[in-house]
């Protein structure tokens, strides 16, 4: 918390006190002259000892004898130095008359401490009212009141379900009178539901712009606090404030860090989380309800809110904003293209069938990093290889040329890779190899790349079953190769593994075990996804479980070794052109198949 100015100027007014008593006590003290009588000053005089006179305000003298000791005196009112035999024109005396301003200097030395302890009591008053006030306003809101009348649904590229279900609420807030006529109620609550990075807070703001009116926006943590009651009290001021600027929108972002569903056992009916959800509930359809204002919310987790906030009068509408398709990635593309020079061999669409299953901010990056890698090398336009380069380092990380490998761990890696891509390129339902390369990228010491040729929302079992070969591709082709295994299939295994679980337990892919899931997941809210997984079966059936698993992933061994036996001709030769260019396109990898085999890529029978 920054320190407040008037707690500052305390602690220097202290610090100034402390400092000039403590050189009044140490300090070197300085010898105060003795005070005469004139007539002994006239005595001194004639006796020739005085070596200097100053006369300050005409009475008072300020003597300086041979010997430079100080001696003060005062004249009397009507008496003149001539008097006392101190002539300057005469003798040798040096006589120096001046206005002082030691009265002044005196009064200004007796005020200064009563005023800085003034001034210390009136800071700490401040202080005092102003730590009041803030304690006054801490149950207020932190709502800001932002203006997003630029932005419109033109700006927001793709999501056109979403902005088409978004342009109810906008009609309804321009013109409340006609819904109302009719009898309607426009919902009270959106909630924008979808991935990270997807765009939902943008549609919000897009929301506010084409409707023209305020639009509050907070995030859902900013109502917790440590004590009980300001969270609450947080919302009741927000919603008093947007009624009184109604027709409005409040946003609130993150919606789950305070609508998790209640009575899980993790704090009692005080907990500060609930209270703030107990209140939202009674704002947004409790017994003070009012028309003209939308509450607007996003989330990715919308699995663990709780029911009564996804009621009709709540949140009744739930907005999916989904990852883009290929054209809306091309559409994300060119929105972010504005104002960065392309070159003519630019093709965005080339771009979006790199990056399935990326969220515009993935794509943002991407553009970004592109315009980076070109300002980098000295180009004055972004070009095509530019922007494949991007794709890769925000997909599969940076390439790592500091990192380098011993002759065998290079041969190594390039069987590896080879085994991927071979496995990959002939199976029937696998993705496209777009490149494969010995490069280190991020963790990894090499990288086989697939392209999807299309978005996929349905993934049949002989898909999972062609990409459990190709994960296995990498380890078999070192064991064909040279008859012993490394670490570098760790992440492959790993993923074998999941893969093979889940065609069992969720998906129903296993003809022993029939046509249900296993394992129940609702606790994973709380406890995390791998801690929340609880067991809806017996023991003899987890053992079935098991076999199942090791069945499937034993078949895809036995089919991929047999894949390299076959094709290991083509194996040896990409090993072999990997360990000399470390980098071969997918067209390339073509060829070769082509060239050693006479197989593009076909389905295989094994």
């Amino acid at each position: 918390m920054p320190q407040q100015p008037g707690r500052g100027f305390i602690w220097i007014a202290i610090a100034i006190i402390g400092f000039a008593a403590l050189s009044a006590f140490i300090g070197p003290r300085q010898q105060v002259p003795e005070v005469i009588a004139i007539s002994e000053v006239a005595t001194l005089v004639q006796e020739g000892q005085v070596k200097e006179v100053v006369v300050t305000n005409d009475t008072e003298l300020a003597i300086t004898k041979q010997d430079d000791t100080k001696l003060r005196s005062t004249l009397r009112t009507g008496d003149d130095l001539k008097d006392f035999g101190i002539t300057p024109d005469k003798t040798s005396i040096k006589v120096e008359y001046s206005t002082s301003s030691a009265a002044w200097a005196s009064i200004l030395g007796n005020l200064l401490v009563p005023i800085i302890i003034l001034a210390v009591i009136f800071a700490m008053f401040r202080s005092s009212q102003n730590q009041n006030q803030r304690a006054m306003g801490f149950g207020q809101a932190r709502a800001k009141l932002a203006n997003f009348s630029k932005i419109r649904f033109a700006d927001v590229a793709g999501q056109r379900e979403a902005k088409q279900e978004l342009m109810e609420e906008v009609d309804f807030l321009r013109d409340p009178a006609k819904f109302r006529a009719l009898g309607a109620e426009i919902p009270k609550g959106v909630l924008l539901v979808g991935p990270p990075g997807t765009g939902k807070t943008l549609l919000a703001k897009a929301v506010a712009g084409e409707a023209g009116v305020p639009f509050f926006t907070i995030s859902a943590s900013e109502f917790v606090e440590m004590f009980v009651g300001v969270g609450a009290s947080r919302v009741r001021d927000l919603f008093a404030k947007a009624k009184k600027a109604s027709p409005c929108i409040i946003f609130i972002d993150e919606l789950d860090a305070i609508g998790r569903q209640r009575g899980a056992g993790l704090g009692g009916g005080h907990d500060e989380r609930e209270q703030t959800l107990n209140q939202i509930l009674v704002e947004m359809d409790g017994f003070e309800t009012d028309g003209g204002v939308i509450v607007m919310a996003a989330t990715n987790r919308p699995d663990v809110l709780d029911p009564a906030l996804l009621r009709p009068g709540r949140f009744d509408r739930r907005v999916v904003v989904d990852l883009p398709t290929r054209d809306e990635r091309i559409e994300v593309l060119q929105v972010y293209t504005k104002g960065k020079p392309l070159a003519k061999d630019v093709d965005l669409a080339g771009v979006a069938n790199q990056t399935a299953g990326m969220s515009p901010a993935d794509l943002k990056n991407i553009m970004n990093e592109a315009a980076i890698f070109a300002a980098r090398k000295g180009e004055k336009q972004i070009t095509q290889a530019t922007l494949h380069e991007a794709a890769e380092k925000v997909l599969v990380g940076p390439e790592r040329p500091s990192r380098v490998l011993s002759d065998q761990e290079k041969k190594v890696t390039a069987v590896h890779e080879a085994g991927h891509a071979i496995v990959g390129h002939v199976l029937p339902h696998t993705d496209d190899v777009h490149k494969v390369s010995i490069i280190s990228r991020g963790n990894a010491l090499g990288l086989t790349w697939s392209l999807p040729k299309e978005d996929r929302h349905l993934i049949g079992k002989a898909k999972f079953e062609d990409e459990l070969c190709m994960l296995l591709g990498g380890r078999l082709a070192e064991m064909a190769v040279f008859d012993e295994a490394t670490t570098g299939a760790s992440n492959d295994l790993e993923r074998v593994t999941k893969l093979a679980r889940r065609m069992v337990t969720e998906y129903g892919m296993s003809d022993t075990l029939g046509l249900r899931t296993y394992g129940e997941r609702e606790h994973e809210i709380f406890l995390g996804r791998s801690m929340g997984e609880s067991r809806d079966y017996s023991e003899d059936r987890a053992q079935v479980i098991d076999s199942e698993v090791d069945q499937i992933v034993k078949r895809a061994e036995t089919r991929t070794k047999e894949l390299l036996t076959m094709y290991r001709p083509a194996l040896d030769k990409l090993t072999d052109l990997l360990l000399e260019r470390e980098t071969v396109t997918g067209e390339e990898l073509t060829r070769i198949l082509e060239e050693t085999t006479g197989i593009i890529k076909e389905p295989v029978t094994v």
